[in-house]
């Protein structure tokens, strides 16, 4: 079997060094291939075979930085639960929220409500005119907002 059927056949077959390589990837994406080689016992290039296979599976879909968006300005953060008429569409929902800027992530979920949008926004009075963007459309019929308080990721450090 080939990396692109094993792709696309489903969940690959991952050992435990292959997760934990994700796991201590997940806490820093930055770590050399020595590194990570050392804490799981691999030489550097059997740990960069294992990892570059990860990412060939489609398993590590990229590397990213963890930023502190209040140091940008940016220091609100809500959750806006969404309800369209029941015609619309998921591609249309996902294009019209990803027209906004300020919406980080689209959740598109069953049952009631239709989607939730991550939003991270500068201050109250911004987060009320992304709001109003959003309810302009003729399809969007109801929103409800949880504002973040506080947050914890996992591997976040």
């Amino acid at each position: 079997m080939t990396l692109r059927d094993e792709r696309l056949s489903g969940p690959p077959e991952l050992d435990d060094l292959d997760r934990r390589l994700v796991e201590l990837l997940v806490e820093d994406g930055r770590r050399t291939f020595a590194e990570l080689g050392r804490i799981v016992g691999l030489s550097v290039p059997a740990a960069k075979r294992r990892v570059d296979r990860l990412c060939e599976l489609g398993v590590i879909t990229g590397f990213t930085a963890r930023v502190d968006y209040a140091r940008l300005g940016w220091g609100i953060e809500a959750f806006t639960e969404v309800r369209y008429t029941g015609t619309t569409d998921i591609e249309t929902i996902t294009r019209e929220a990803t027209s906004v800027p300020e919406v980080q992530a689209v959740y598109t979920i069953a049952g009631d409500p239709d989607a939730l949008f991550r939003v991270r926004v500068r201050d109250i009075p911004h987060f009320q005119r992304v709001i109003d963007s959003l309810r302009r459309s003729r399809r969007v019929t109801g929103t409800k907002t949880l504002m973040v308080i506080s947050a914890w990721h996992r591997g976040a450090s």
